[in-house]
């Protein structure tokens, strides 16, 4: 396989790249690492231990190229080589820059075990501030957020210990020691007469032809033994093929027959497949599996030929005691606290990869880099597409990607000109009773971007529709892509209520950096205390409109009219002073501000993914048999959930599986399964590549 390019640096966003998924971003005085659209780390320019341990972090690997990666972490070739030998003969350790001299810090150890006595008291940075006047705001912040991360690593590493309550007579007991990791021990296969959820071997053969499995361990690197890996995997797959939607769904397979199911001693706990799993997230082992699954993905003819990537964005609310970001959720028309990702389906909706970003960035933001991945992993040669919804539709990213020789349609946004019914020359029919008429010219994006096709659709009931396009394929096809977009928003809704996108998958946080740039709350308060001033302001005018005179209620309404005027002005003078956008540190979510660790949710993800992928192709088998082809996916959770008997020989293993079903419906199995037996599938983990043999009890 030949190595892949590194793209070019864009100089104007500070995006510097020494990896085909690695890059650096600066934004001010800060550096934001980024690795396949997961940050992975920051540090200013006064940190350069952090920046040591992430260059010589990343510099292992191998597609990463030494020299972009010096200049991206703002460092010379040789210094780079220095240190990669540093931390060869001294660990961690030898990258440690010690603190430079000169003027004394302002914060001695006697102030700040002040500053953190009152923290303890439950003062809040303002009223630390208030009594240490000599110290600025944003110092009193940087001392609450190491104060902060020093308690919560105290708490982390001290067990919870039991309450204890001394009655009379009775003896207190000891607090339990600390719970363990119990140890996954596999087993060979082996058969039963009565195996409950047999049906989800059909779902795990899938899984490892897809070479999930596979792609796991090399992403692990031998931080897990590949056994206890292959039993956390297949646990958790059975889970989510059973309807549950979190890792706590494996408490559902731990039946009598899990042992024949999982070929393990035991069923694993919910909490020894967590810890399999942040095992399995270090060392960026989260981010390999997302792009070799990708990867894997998109060596299917079908998606490269086709070439259509549909891109948006999907916001998980949060309904936690922790104070995380808010972005737009358009289901409930407002801003919610939560986290957004951005999603990446292929034509026939099926998931691809997701991004997760807890800053919720644009959907402009993402277009490009979204689709730099997809190229990187395509090749070269092969036509990417990126279909997505008006907001993006704007002239500066379609101008980026045109520019980068990517293909991209989506809606126009409106105002645009409505044409007469007789400019609609062209006719489409995407359906027996479904015709569309349209028309094509070219509109000019503004300041000297240059221009990109418009594709004016009229619809049936005379509705005009426009698209924008940054591609050589036909108006034709272009139309069908845009109306297959809805297969993206059914997944989504499928994927909450099916595979469980929208789990939270561990509550573990980190801080934001004090220096981060967010929207400013007090900013966000005047806005909407002025827009409430106005509508008093308005109330009192319409009032004032409706009353005579003489009447005796216009003095009090000409008071409120006044009052609401100046409350205005007050307003009005204070947001001249209070910026849209602050760093953390002087806002007052410095110190409360946090992100949830999403490493684990990826590696879960990733099993989400390729179980709804395979549950895709496999109601793809079964629809052409039912006389309801719709309620494919449906029925064959029945299949998955079905009991059966296993019988293990030399070369085969067959399972006789008895789901509930029609009769109609016993039928479709029974061809399904003819089907899937001549894919030659295998169980992960058989050490003789014994091949499955279905058959259902009641055909």
């Amino acid at each position: 396989m030949t190595k892949l390019e590194l793209p070019a640096d864009d100089g104007k966003r500070g995006i510097r790249w020494f990896s085909p998924t690695g890059c650096v971003e600066q934004r001010e005085d800060t550096y934001h690492v980024f690795v396949g659209g997961t940050l992975v780390g920051t540090f200013d320019s006064s940190d350069a231990t952090m920046r040591n341990v992430l260059a010589v972090t990343l510099s292992r690997d191998p597609d990463a190229h030494l020299g972009r990666m010096a200049k991206a972490f703002r460092m010379s070739s040789e210094r780079l080589r220095q240190l990669r030998r540093k931390m060869e003969e001294g660990g961690l350790a030898a990258l440690t820059v010690p603190a430079k001299n000169g003027r004394p810090a302002k914060v001695t150890p006697k102030i700040r075990a002040k500053l953190e006595a009152m923290f303890e008291q439950g003062l809040t940075i303002e009223q630390a501030h208030k009594k240490m006047r000599r110290l600025g705001k944003s110092t009193v912040g940087a001392v609450h957020t190491a104060w902060n991360a020093k308690k919560n690593a105290q708490q982390a590493q001290t067990p919870p210990a039991a309450t204890q309550v001394t009655l009379p007579g009775v003896k207190r007991m000891a607090p339990p020691p600390p719970r363990e990791v119990e140890p996954v021990i596999e087993e060979p296969v082996r058969g039963g007469s009565f195996v409950q959820h047999a049906g989800s071997w059909l779902m795990l053969g899938m899984l490892r032809e897809q070479g999930l499995h596979a792609a796991a361990t090399r992403a692990c690197e031998e931080r897990v033994q590949p056994e206890a890996l292959r039993v956390a995997f297949d646990a958790v797959a059975v889970a989510l093929t059973l309807g549950q939607s979190c890792v706590e769904g494996v408490r559902r397979v731990a039946t009598p027959s899990s042992p024949v199911l999982l070929r393990a001693r035991t069923c694993p706990s919910p909490r020894t497949v967590r810890a399999i799993m942040r095992e399995l997230s270090d060392e960026l082992g989260a981010v390999k599996l997302h792009v070799g699954m990708l990867a894997r993905y998109l060596q299917d003819a079908d998606r490269r030929a086709s070439g259509v990537f549909y891109v948006d964005n999907h916001l998980r609310p949060y309904t936690g005691k922790r104070v995380v970001r808010r972005g737009w959720r358009m289901q409930d028309k407002r801003v919610r606290p939560g986290n957004t990702d951005y999603y990446v389906h292929d034509e026939r909706g099926r998931p691809l990869f997701r991004i997760d970003v807890p800053s919720h960035d644009s959907l402009t933001q993402w277009l490009t880099p979204i689709a730099r991945l997809l190229r990187r992993v395509v090749g070269p040669s092969d036509d990417v597409l990126l279909a997505f919804d008006r907001a993006g539709a704007f002239p500066d990213s379609m101008a980026r990607l045109r520019d980068e020789e990517f293909g991209a349609v989506t809606y126009e946004r409106r105002p645009f000109p409505l044409l007469p019914e007789s400019a609609f020359t062209q006719t489409l029919r995407l359906e027996p009773d479904d015709v569309v008429r349209f028309a094509e010219s070219r509109i000019n994006l503004g300041a000297g971007r240059g221009r990109v096709r418009r594709i004016a659709v009229r619809e049936a009931d005379g509705r005009q529709v426009n698209l924008l396009a940054v591609s050589e394929r036909p108006a034709e096809r272009l139309i069908e892509v845009m109306r297959g977009r809805w297969r993206q928003e059914n997944a989504f809704k499928h994927g909450v209520e099916r595979w469980g996108i929208n789990q939270l998958d561990r509550r573990g946080t980190e801080p934001y950096a004090p220096d981060t740039i967010v929207p400013n709350p007090a900013r966000r308060r005047l806005d909407r205390d002025l827009r409430a001033a106005a509508i008093r302001e308005g109330d009192a005018r319409r009032m004032l409109a409706l009353l005579s005179e003489t009447d005796r209620r216009r003095a009090r309404v000409e008071r409120d009219l006044a009052e609401a005027m100046k409350t205005q002005r007050d307003f009005e003078a204070l947001r001249a002073s209070t910026p849209k956008r602050a760093p953390l540190r002087d806002t007052e979510l410095a110190g409360k501000l946090v992100r949830h660790d999403g490493r684990v949710k990826m590696a879960l993800d990733s099993i989400r993914i390729a179980c709804a992928n395979v549950e895709s192709e496999l109601a793809s088998a079964l629809a052409p048999h039912m006389s309801k082809p719709r309620e494919a996916k449906k029925t064959l959770a029945n299949l998955f959930a079905a009991p059966g008997r296993i019988r293990v020989g030399l070369r085969t293993i067959a399972v006789d599986l008895a789901p509930a079903a029609k009769p109609k419906e016993r039928i479709a199995f029974g061809q399904l399964l003819k089907e899937v037996n001549r894919w030659n599938l295998t169980l992960p983990g058989d050490p003789k590549r014994r091949r499955l043999r279905f058959r259902s009890q009641i055909e």
